[in-house]
């Protein structure tokens, strides 16, 4: 065997192995395990910020809008955002989140057959039931309000969205009651009447001083 042959078949063969080697490494990268950083199902939603921060937004008047049809049709298109986890009928199987219907008015982490975490099970044992304004609070952002919990969901940041969503909810085999509306605030007086009603009251009173004497003489 010539040099030249040798040399050849020693090159093809160092080829060979460099790119055995290179190709073990690439797929090592490619496919290597990477460690989660936080357990759970996340869904993701554009958040919105109105300038200056958050505007404080005033509770619900749950009687007045739970039980209008368009907030449950309404909650129904919103609650499609939460179908990839959830599951909405009745004794139907839970998913990557526990199985939602007749939540309201359900103890917090007690859904039969879902492993929660701990801070879910945590909030259960200090939190009686699931009311309207512990799931508000919880929708609008559940990483936030329940620290340390498996839902990865930004929140539902618009109120009218989460009025809807509760609205719905309500409708899948709640047991809270709805309570009665709020009786409606009093219209505001006319601009004139505090000041009109304020000089009458100051009025009152230098009548009276004018009067007493008036009728001591005349006695």
């Amino acid at each position: 065997m010539s040099d030249l042959t040798f040399n050849k078949i020693a090159g093809g063969v160092l080829l060979t192995g460099l790119i055995i080697f290179g190709l073990r490494e690439a797929s090592g990268i490619v496919f290597a395990d990477h460690e989660i950083e936080k357990p759970g199902y996340a869904i993701a939603v554009e958040e919105t910020a109105g300038e200056g921060g958050p505007a404080v937004v005033a509770a619900p008047d749950w009687g007045s809008v739970l039980l209008l049809p368009a907030n449950i049709e309404a909650g129904k298109a919103v609650a499609a955002k939460c179908a990839s986890c959830h599951n909405f009928d009745p004794g139907g199987p839970n998913g990557t989140g526990p199985n939602l219907y007749g939540t309201l008015g359900k103890k917090p982490g007690a859904h039969a057959g879902f492993a929660y975490s701990p801070a879910m099970t945590e909030f259960g044992g200090k939190t009686p039931v699931w009311d309207y304004e512990h799931v508000d609070a919880f929708l609008a952002a559940p990483g936030k309000y329940i620290s340390g919990t498996k839902m990865g969901f930004v929140g539902l940041k618009k109120q009218e969205d989460r009025v809807a969503m509760i609205a719905y909810m309500h409708s899948l085999g709640s047991t809270l009651a709805v309570p009665p509306p709020k009786p409606a605030e009093a219209a505001p007086a006319e601009a004139g009447a505090p000041a009109a009603e304020a000089g009458q009251a100051a009025a009152a009173p230098a009548a009276a001083a004018t009067e007493v004497p008036a009728k001591v003489g005349a006695q």
